[in-house]
């Protein structure tokens, strides 16, 4: 199939166009500087700029831009940012994707914080509720933005996606670093659920999400069998071979970050049901499985 990806040069991005190559697929990457080859077209989401005649020639819109959430600080104007910027280059595309004589399929990037941003040990799939928070806020206001492209008719699928884990790149790269250097510990109570997934997963999951003709709407990408910050940090440091022994109070990290110490110290259950039901098999089921994976021991 031919897939056009939209924040193609990020972590995630990066390693979906090489996932999606070796699948045997074409890709052509939405770029907002100078095109450099025929698998390129710029585009500028703030100014609702795209080439339709890109989206028309393509059967699957993966759609990943977006501010990083892993920034500080949250101030009042990154906080517009972080939704303004996933709104706006979601209406570009939807909007574009709605234009198509044969509207492609739409998988919009979206965040397990759909829920809220803690929810205790409450058990969360695909139809729990939301809750108020502001990264649910953000969500909410993400996942209507492609409103367009579904009322076209498109095949859109939502990827609610936890935290993924990789030694290339992302959120391991910060986390890992302490525990390197024997300074590792639980954040907080360590009682608090922390979604994770391996990135071979999440690229396993999209891949099938785009090749599965009836799959729609949202889909909670995380291992199966969630774990604790606890049960994250014991294995994190076991794979390792290193000491967590130094945890993190809360109230330090609510001081240091800010509205950032959000997304360590909330909790979310969440757990795969519609994409196991879609047939997706994961690779990495438990927290165990996912940080050996990601850092190359499994």
């Amino acid at each position: 199939m031919r897939f056009c990806l939209s924040g193609a040069s990020g972590f995630l991005g990066t390693a979906l166009a090489a996932h999606l190559r070796e699948r045997g697929h074409e890709v052509v990457r939405l770029v907002r500087g100078s095109e450099k080859g025929p698998f390129e077209s710029s585009w500028d989401p703030e100014a609702g700029r795209i080439d339709q005649q890109v989206v028309d020639a393509t059967d699957v819109v993966v759609h990943l831009s977006g501010a990083p959430i892993a920034h500080w600080p949250w101030t009042p104007a990154y906080r517009r940012e972080l939704t303004e910027s996933r709104v706006t280059t979601t209406t570009t595309i939807a909007e574009a994707v709605a234009r198509a004589p044969r509207p492609p399929v739409l998988l919009s990037g979206s965040g397990i914080n759909a829920y809220g941003d803690d929810q205790g040990s409450t058990l969360l799939d695909e139809t729990s509720p939301r809750a108020p928070g502001f990264l649910g806020d953000v969500v909410e206001r993400w996942e209507a933005a492609a409103s367009p492209a579904a009322d076209a008719g498109a095949r859109v699928c939502f990827i609610r996606t936890a935290p993924v884990l990789d030694s290339s790149g992302g959120l391991l790269r910060v986390i890992a670093l302490p525990f390197r250097l024997g300074a590792g510990g639980r954040l907080g109570s360590g009682e608090q659920y922390f979604p994770v997934v391996s990135l071979r997963d999440w690229l396993g999951a999209v891949a099938h999400l785009a090749e599965t003709d009836d799959a729609a709407g949202p889909y909670n990408v995380v291992a199966p069998e969630p774990s604790t910050n606890a049960e994250f940090t014991r294995a994190l440091a076991r794979t390792l071979h290193r000491p967590s022994i130094v945890p993190v109070p809360a109230f330090a990290l609510r001081t240091a970050m800010g509205g950032l110490a959000t997304l360590a110290l909330g909790s979310l259950r969440a757990v795969p049901m519609r994409l196991e039901e879609a047939g997706y098999v994961f690779a990495d089921r438990t927290v165990d499985e996912v940080v050996a994976t990601a850092l190359g021991s499994r």
